[in-house]
């Protein structure tokens, strides 16, 4: 298993407890060695027990250096650069440095959410440099479709789409991922499985971007939009779903750009919903200057505002493309109110987010706050008790 992050190390835990033996290679000293003592390093459900069992067990190890495999597993990032152009290069660093490992029958599986033709191109690099290998070696791309939170029950419950570059190679990966999946394994070709995974996250992008949109016309008509939602909802046939202050996470907000950037003059809808995200979130942050400066004019001082979640989604750790952080940073350089940050998911390792000072506890950022924001829903915010004298600005439905 190449990359040992949020997809990675679940998914080589879940190997490694079906009796499989896993190798899981990360390039992050400080990950291996704390994988190797039997901990996690990043915050999942179940996942700290499981890993510490497989590690015990002997059945996964992890290390920097990659060795000869039967499977080779592929799980590292894949954002944007320049103009939300993908970059594959984490990709093709991790397939490079596999090919002199390889071996004819070896299975070659790259699951990072990749733009369409990647298989195909890895395909090319291998049999560039190993020639020999050509129709020998079985390669065939497959994505995660996880969600935070859930991820291990997921991974092993959610059926999976499996695009081998040829027959042989999807019915090769679909026999490997059937020992530790218990749902239905969906054999393509590799060019629809990287557009299948890339629909699925652009599909659920379009839906935020008309409850986000709402969110913002409802704000403008003096409508409240929790409200209205909860009622258009009652229709047999309607589920609006729930905004917020954007979207954000390794997959909705940079996936649908691989489909823009490929397909320019045909992805339309998909380019406007992301665009409506991203404004969702710079029309929040407008928001909450004006509320502040609304209270300097009226008491004549600074207020101290509480900014509450730095996370992508509801109760887990994961700061990756969070409209919430870029809120909360952007908020740190304006210097009309003083800010206490809280993200109760951080563990007490990582209570330090870059370009924000240290976190706070709720009760004490609720506490000594005049304006309280709600950028994530998170339970413990949910059980706040609303204080009268405290502004509050709700952007995720805490107070629906």
């Amino acid at each position: 298993m190449i990359g040992l992050g949020y997809i990675g190390l679940p998914t080589a835990a879940l190997i490694a407890k079906n009796k499989i033996n896993v190798l899981g290679i990360d390039v992050n000293d400080e990950v291996v060695k704390t994988i190797n003592h039997g901990k996690i390093h990043i915050v999942e459900p179940e996942l700290a027990g499981l890993v510490k069992n497989v590690i015990d067990s002997g059945t996964l190890k992890a290390s920097t250096k990659i060795t000869k495999a039967d499977v080779f597993l592929i799980a590292v990032p894949t954002p944007f650069k320049g103009q939300h152009e993908p970059d594959i290069s984490f990709v093709e660093n991790a397939t490079n440095n596999i090919i002199p490992f390889l071996e004819e029958g070896n299975l070659f599986i790259i699951e990072s959410t990749s733009p369409v033709g990647t298989t195909d191109k890895m395909k090319d690099l291998i049999y560039s440099k190993r020639p020999e290998l050509k129709n020998k070696i079985n390669i065939a791309y497959c994505p995660e479709r996880v969600l935070p939170g859930k991820v291990l029950f997921e991974l092993e419950n959610n059926d999976r789409v499996i695009g081998g570059i040829d027959e042989e190679a999807s019915n090769k990966a679909a026999q490997f991922y059937s020992l530790f999946v218990n749902a239905e394994l969906h054999k393509s070709n590799a060019r629809t499985a990287e557009m299948c995974k890339l629909t699925e996250n652009s599909a659920r992008d379009v839906s935020i971007a008309f409850a986000n949109e709402l969110s913002m016309i409802c704000d403008k008509a003096g409508i409240n939009v929790w409200e209205l939602i909860t009622l258009a909802n009652k229709h047999p046939r309607i589920n609006i779903l729930q905004p917020g202050t954007g979207v954000g996470g390794h997959c909705i907000a940079v996936d649908p750009w691989f489909i823009v950037s490929k397909f320019p003059n045909e992805a339309k809808i998909i380019r406007s919903a992301r665009e409506i995200n991203n404004y969702k979130s710079e029309w929040v942050l407008e928001k909450i200057k004006n509320s502040i400066l609304e209270f300097v004019s009226e008491k004549g001082m600074k207020p101290t505002v509480a900014l509450m979640g730095l996370a992508f989604k509801p109760d887990i750790d994961d700061l990756r493309e969070s409209p919430a952080l870029m809120i909360a940073k952007q908020l740190a350089q304006y210097d009309k109110a003083n800010y206490h940050f809280v993200e109760p998911n951080l563990n007490g390792e990582t209570k330090t987010v870059a370009g924000l000072a240290n976190l706070t506890t709720t009760n004490d950022a609720v506490s000594n706050a005049d304006i309280v924001v709600f950028l994530v829903a998170h339970r413990e915010f949910i059980q706040l008790t609303k204080v009268d004298s405290k502004i509050e600005l709700d952007f995720c439905g805490v107070r629906k």
